[in-house]
């Protein structure tokens, strides 16, 4: 029985994929790669904006027409805020929202009748997502903010942590498995442990580097009010050449006004003054960016505003996204809409700003040698510890498929640049 899972939007996402594919292996089935024909295809799917939920609706459309004999599951955050929508959908066979992910599947195998029959030599005990040589742990679910914009906390719930020993033990496992990268992920990552009496972000982070062997540990996100001494002090000692350099710290809006009215917790200066403590700490690393355009009442002051403070972060990336209307949010009824044609305008701006920034980031690496994690064919494509991404002078790559060597971490030196790709060599 073959079960092909397909993963929309962020690495909450990813964990969720790298968990189900972990249980459908577990019991019996094998996992296909995109391109083989499953008995079984489930859509890990996104809602954070209207367009998230029409690559949705294309993706599961685009299964059954695909796969006609195979059953086709909708599931995820757009599942969660959608139901009814979804199930009358004809391209869907079962509506799964996240309140019963954890019985996806069980309601697979036992609401269709489908029976797997034992495990496929090929598929991973792990669960191992094909294509996949980094994973996502969960560490946190959910958020307490309530941002008026953001529909997460109707999808995935108020804030809740993932117990320590837990988290421990998954990476251990994923790391005997052979990811060489683990990303621990979460809402509210600096919230971690809130509701437990012996453990903090900064606590868990050291247990996993005292008692995992795994070779790289990435941090997805941090607020710029998480950020401290002692949180920043695990990359220059403890998590020393395993910490990755690289800190993504949502901005959203350069205007205080419209942080405000965003309900987000922090000032544009209180963002600039944490990019700066990651930058003090490694001169190397890179500082990626969320940032919304358009947000209700947003006036050409207050986009000008975002594009100064965009501008003197100097982030090597940046997420531009136009606002999007989500039912069921406060910012959903604010006066003042911004039209369409403005948000989309101030969208191509931030992202011509952030291109340009890129490029500048990227070109201090050229000459230099960097670690490289290679993703499925070596050469192909790759990430650097501080989330550059790489491929190899096209001479040096290797075509076959690694197999039982998907994440090799080799030295490159990188040469050039095209667009915002590096290209390099390897280092013998």
């Amino acid at each position: 029985m073959k079960v092909l899972i397909e993963t929309h939007g962020c690495k909450l996402n990813t964990a969720d994929s790298q968990r189900l594919a972990t249980e459908f292996v577990r019991s019996g089935y094998e996992l296909v790669a995109k391109g083989g024909v499953p008995d079984v295809f489930v859509l890990n799917s996104c809602t954070v904006t209207h367009v998230a939920d029409k690559k949705a609706r294309q993706s599961l459309r685009k299964a059954r027409k695909n796969f006609p004999n195979a059953v086709v599951v909708a599931a995820g955050c757009y599942a969660e805020s959608s139901k009814s929508d979804l199930e009358e959908l004809s391209a869907t066979d079962l509506v799964i929202p996240n309140t019963r992910k954890s019985e996806i599947v069980s309601i697979v195998t036992s609401r269709t009748g489908l029976e797997s029959h034992g495990h496929s030599k090929k598929a991973s005990q792990s669960g191992k997502l094909p294509g996949r040589t980094r994973a996502a742990v969960k560490i946190q679910e959910g958020c307490d903010q309530v941002c008026s914009y953001c529909i997460v906390p109707k999808v995935r719930g108020r804030e809740r942590s993932i117990p320590k020993a837990d988290i421990v033990n998954q990476i251990q496992s994923l790391s005997r498995a052979g990811y060489q990268e683990v990303i621990l992920t979460g809402t509210q990552l600096g919230s971690y442990g809130f509701e437990f009496e012996d453990t903090d972000l900064v606590d868990m982070v050291t247990s996993v580097l005292q008692q995992t062997d795994v070779r790289r540990l990435r941090i997805s996100s941090l607020q710029p009010t998480e950020f401290s001494d002692e949180l920043l002090g695990l990359w220059s000692g403890i998590g020393k050449n395993r910490l990755c350099p690289h800190f993504h710290i949502p901005l959203q809006s350069g205007s205080d006004r419209i942080l405000t009215n965003m309900r987000r917790r922090y000032t544009s200066a209180e963002f600039i003054s944490a990019v700066q403590m990651a930058k003090n700490l490694n001169p190397n690393c890179s500082v990626t960016t969320d940032v919304i355009t358009g947000f209700p009442d947003e006036s050409e002051e207050d986009h000008q505003r975002t594009v100064e403070v965009l501008h003197e972060a100097e982030v090597s990336d940046a997420h531009i996204f136009p606002y999007s209307v989500r039912p069921g949010t406060s910012a959903a009824y604010f006066d003042s809409q911004v039209e369409v044609r403005t948000r989309m305008r101030r969208a191509e701006d931030l992202r011509s700003l952030a291109d340009e920034s890129a490029q500048i980031h990227r070109k201090k690496f050229v000459g230099t040698v960097r670690e490289v994690l290679w993703e499925g064919i070596r050469g192909g494509t790759g990430l650097t510890d501080n989330y550059l991404r790489v491929r190899l002078e096209p001479g040096q790559v290797h075509q076959q498929m690694m197999d039982g060597a998907d994440g090799l971490i080799e030295n490159v030196r990188l040469t050039r640049l095209e667009g915002l790709q590096l290209i390099g060599s390897s280092v013998q």
